[in-house]
């Protein structure tokens, strides 16, 4: 707690003054946790004050509140290029960020335990953005946006938490995750006066290479890097009272009565938590099982210097017991390496097979437009046309022939922007045959021998497996 206040100090958080008529002061209170690190040890022990930010008003004490945190794709992309370009990755964490944002609204709060005493009857008028507020996390990213902008570092408009610098040969590209940052380029001097810089604008602490960010565990070799959340999954395992219980080979059985009662996976059990029976939750302790049997999988994301990207799209049609629906799934590839996924349920039922494949290789082909433009962004070129492989030949027709088809007619617009992508070399559509489907993997519940075979095509691997 001492430190805490120290810094509230520092920052010069507050004013403490009288409460002006008409205003109502915001309550607070002390928050602890334990930080830990990724082998499970105890890191440090950590006070932070928070504004009871539930009691704020809209248009009164707060307006906008969004602030964007850098998506997962776009880390993954990003650690495949320092990858392949074996380039320096580091990463920094702020401490006590939202104190360094300014907040410009008029907000009191009461004055916290242990300063009401010296203080009787006064309150504090806020000057920084302090936890809880609800615009904390807006103000400190334009704060640290600005410092970023000001080094000389461009914000991506595909993901705003993506900065890029290049200036003659040297490359940085900096990662936002709120108070969390990931620095990589190929210019050791550059990087090391970015650091510098960072320190002098705000507090910071230099955790070195990057090794554990958000859960995630990242080990680096010659061959690539290891991406992995093994002490989330143990953690897992160990709240649901799993640690004696025998291993399962896959996440679901593969007989069709547990499929349609259960359905498939982790984000369809999600679908039952309003009213969740036994099976829900016995098929919930199976996916935990998979997991005890290879904590330690994670995906491989090579150092192979080519990085085309391949997206894979498949559908399950008709899975869903309950509304015919189809289940849509898409894997985006880059250089081989797995970057992104996605399963879910088409927005309505489609009349045949080919159909739902056609709005499947739609859903894929958004994620590969927005894919281009930010590896466009990264200095990957993207002057081919990127493949999209499909295993239904009818749905490949009707993306590739502008002919007009009796059973199609009733197709919605956007799905025909794969057609056009296809004409304006966007994207090339090649079929492949389901055994080699990558995208399988998610929308069916598939035997041993398939299920590892895929698991292997798409690099994920697990280190920690005995030998």
């Amino acid at each position: 707690m001492g430190t805490e206040v120290d810094a509230l100090e520092q920052k010069r958080t507050w004013d403490i003054c009288d409460l002006p008529p008409g205003k109502e002061a915001l309550g607070c209170l002390w928050v602890y946790k334990t930080k830990y690190n990724s082998d499970g040890t105890i890191e440090r022990y950590k006070a932070r004050l928070v504004v009871q930010g539930n009691h704020q008003i809209e248009g009164e004490d707060f307006d906008e509140t969004f602030a964007p945190v850098v998506k997962m794709n776009t880390v993954r992309s990003v650690l495949r290029l320092v990858a392949s370009k074996n380039w320096e990755v580091y990463q920094m964490d702020v401490n006590n960020a939202f104190l360094h944002g300014d907040l410009e609204e008029e907000v009191y709060m009461k004055l916290p335990p242990g300063f009401r005493h010296s203080h009787p009857g006064k309150v504090c008028r806020l000057r920084k953005s302090l936890y809880g507020l609800k615009q904390a996390p807006r103000c400190w990213f334009k704060k640290l946006s600005d410092a970023l902008l000001r080094f000389g570092f461009d914000q991506s408009y595909d993901d705003y938490s993506l900065f890029s610098y290049s200036r003659k040969n040297i490359e940085l590209r900096v990662l936002v995750y709120v108070d969390d940052l990931i620095i990589c380029g190929n210019d050791s001097y550059m990087i090391q006066k970015f650091k510098d810089y960072l320190s002098k604008c705000f507090s910071m602490k230099d955790l070195g290479k990057l090794k554990y960010f958000l859960g995630i565990e990242i080990s680096r070799g010659p061959e690539g890097m290891f991406l992995s959340q093994r002490k989330y999954a143990l953690d897992i395992i160990a709240e649901t009272g799993n640690l004696e219980v025998s291993a399962a080979h896959g996440p679901t059985h593969i007989s069709t009565q547990y499929k349609t009662r259960v359905v498939l996976l982790v984000h369809l059990l999600s679908q039952f938590m309003k009213e969740p029976k036994v099976a829900h939750w016995e098929a919930a302790l199976r996916v935990v099982r998979f997991l005890k049997g290879s904590p330690g999988q994670g995906i491989f994301l090579s150092s192979d210097p080519d990085l085309t990207l391949t997206v894979y799209c498949d559908v399950d049609y008709n899975s869903c017991p309950l509304t015919r629906r189809s289940l849509s799934a898409f894997v985006v590839l880059l250089g081989g390496s797995p970057v992104a996924w996605k399963t879910k349920k088409q927005d309505m039922v489609s009349h045949s097979s080919a159909e739902s494949e056609y709005r499947s290789m739609a859903v894929a082909l958004r994620e590969i437009k927005w894919f281009r433009r930010v590896l466009a962004g990264l200095g990957i070129d993207q002057s081919k046309p990127t493949r999209l492989f499909c295993d239904n030949k009818a749905a490949i027709h009707i993306a590739s022939n502008p002919v007009f088809h009796e059973r199609t007619k009733h197709i919605e617009s956007y799905c025909h922007a794969v057609r056009d992508a296809v004409q304006e070399g966007v994207i090339v559509t090649d079929h492949v045959r389901t055994e080699e489907q990558l995208a399988d993997i998610l929308t069916k519940a598939l035997g041993r021998a398939p299920f590892q075979y895929l698991l292997s095509k798409l690099g994920v691997r697990n280190l920690h497996a005995p030998t």
